[in-house]
């Protein structure tokens, strides 16, 4: 089974302490996949204009939150780097004229860490966390993706890590997930198991509750899914493998790219 590339939706920081479906679906799921030789994570916690890339060679977690329990601020995932890989990286987007800026001391942000834990638990994989950027277009974004597919040829495990409904200020104390949210979820799922990327590309325009399901605030979760998708371009295979929703409209969606 050749690796396949992955969105994971990082849910609440307080999902790195939880024990719950999607906790125990994550755990099930790092036994399941072929062991990667590293895992590259597009996070939505690292938004910028530059493609960064981070360069160390022994990691530390970002606590980058607040307000959640004291035992969240004393987590560490010290999952170590790998020189080969970032410059393999590095190489492949200057081959696409894509400049890439090292950065050394930046720490695993949440978005990484608190999937990974549940994933890889014992920290003992080669971990390298690449920038998004919610400034370019869809496609530019699927098509930084495409620049590393050959990585999972290699034994990497490319992942994208944020959340397809992610508004922060609609959430509810409920069980029960808003329609809207819902609808969304599905449009995008509809998408994704036919490889429409047009529709995809105009999700702003063409998917419906749009404004709710991903404000202008929190573009960069949603993004994610393009560079995870680009990644498995050769191989256009899309399933979805967990869908749920905390707080009515915060979803945990995990969708397997090119491989069955």
């Amino acid at each position: 089974m050749t690796v396949p590339a992955l969105f994971v939706a990082h849910g609440s920081p307080a999902l790195a302490v939880e024990d719950n479906a999607y906790t125990r679906f994550l755990k099930e799921l790092g036994s399941r996949l072929p062991r990667p030789r590293g895992i590259v994570v597009f996070s939505a916690h690292w938004d910028s204009p530059d493609q960064c890339i981070d360069v160390d060679e022994q990691h530390a977690a970002l606590h980058d939150f607040y307000g959640f329990p004291e035992e969240m601020y004393t987590i560490e995932y010290p999952a170590p780097g790998d020189p080969a890989i970032h410059n393999d990286i590095i190489d492949m987007f200057k081959l696409h004229n894509l400049s890439a800026r090292p950065v050394q001391n930046r720490g695993l942000d949440h978005g990484v860490w608190v999937i990974l834990r549940h994933m890889y638990p014992q920290a003992d994989i080669p971990v390298i966390t690449l920038s998004v950027d919610s400034r370019r277009s869809p496609k530019e974004q699927y098509d930084i993706g495409c620049m590393l597919s050959a990585l999972r040829e290699q034994d990497i495990l490319i992942i994208g890590s944020g959340g397809l409904v992610h508004n922060l200020r609609l959430l509810r104390n409920t069980e029960e997930p808003e329609s809207w949210a819902t609808a969304f979820d599905d449009w995008i799922g509809e998408q994704l198991q036919t490889w429409n990327l047009k529709q995809l590309f105009e999700y702003g325009k063409k998917a419906p509750f749009v404004k709710e399901a991903v404000p202008s605030y929190a573009v960069e979760h949603f993004i994610p899914l393009f560079y995870a998708m680009g990644a498995a371009d050769n191989d256009r295979k899309a399933q979805k493998l967990f869908q749920a929703y905390e707080h009515g409209c915060l979803s945990l969606n995990c969708w397997m790219f090119g491989a069955r």
